[in-house]
């Protein structure tokens, strides 16, 4: 099969089970993603289809597996950006996994120029930081069920986020290793780590997204959040669950979710 049959392929079936609520068991060999351009294609393919429901993309999830490796990343439309204090529905996602992360909001435009960003310059367009609460969801029946690109290929596993009240002054929170953060989950402390994101420092991962994004034609604009990696893992809540994420000199974000009983 063709590549562009391939990524039409799978952005339908991940669209159709989306819109129907039904829960992959795996995806047919032949439309299994090749290689990461083909991972994003998908989430491309899906992203337009999903801005006719879910708004327009307004946010983006970037991560590395290390502090060496080459970041990933997925976009993501504005139904799924909450704020401080959300209800997440139970219908909103299938899975329900909560993650604690730093969140960029950004002042200004980084459109695609004639020369790649540096670090500098990503960096003076962020307007605040935010601890943010990311749910990790998925369109299969068992998280990490599948290969790496297929699960990049389905919006990097991303059902919603959760953005705090932000601060200006971002600069205090360089490096970002140093970030000490603290997890509740129905009144009681399960997490808490200083650092803890796999990529490391978050500057790297920033500057690479502006490049990437404006590349594929979804660049980073006033207003939008991203997202920079758990520092903690994931922690799946099976009930009905008030959760809490603190770094240490932010505001601390707060959600309920609601866990569709099975």
């Amino acid at each position: 099969m063709d590549k562009p049959s391939a990524v039409n392929g799978l952005a339908e079936i991940y669209l159709n089970a989306r819109h129907r609520g039904e829960l992959l068991q795996g995806i047919p060999a032949a439309f299994e993603p090749q290689d990461e351009a083909q991972a994003y294609a998908v989430q491309d393919a899906v992203a337009r289809i999903l801005t006719t429901g879910s708004g327009p993309v307004r946010g983006w999830k970037v991560g590395a597996a290390t502090p060496e490796a080459i970041p990933f990343c997925a976009p993501i439309h504005a139904a799924t950006i909450l704020e401080d204090g959300a209800r997440v529905d139970a219908r909103l996602c299938r899975h329900f996994g909560v993650e604690a992360e730093l969140a960029y909001r950004f002042a200004r435009d980084l459109p695609r120029g004639d020369k790649p960003y540096d670090e500098n310059t990503v960096l003076e367009a962020i307007g605040s930081i935010h601890a943010a609460i990311e749910i990790f969801d998925t369109r299969f029946d068992k998280p990490h069920s599948q290969s790496r690109l297929a699960h990049m290929a389905d919006q990097g596993n991303h059902g919603a986020m959760i953005v705090g009240e932000g601060v200006a002054d971002w600069h205090r929170f360089i490096p970002s290793t140093a970030a000490k953060m603290t997890l509740t989950i129905n009144g009681t402390v399960t997490h808490r780590k200083i650092g803890g994101n796999s990529a490391g420092d978050t500057r790297r991962l920033l500057t690479w997204l502006a490049n990437h994004a404006a590349e594929r034609g979804l660049p980073i604009k006033a207003g939008d959040t991203v997202i920079s990696g758990s520092t903690m893992g994931t922690a799946f809540v099976r009930q009905d669950s008030e959760v809490v994420v603190e770094f240490e000199g932010l505001p601390p974000v707060h959600a309920t979710v609601q866990v569709a009983s099975v």
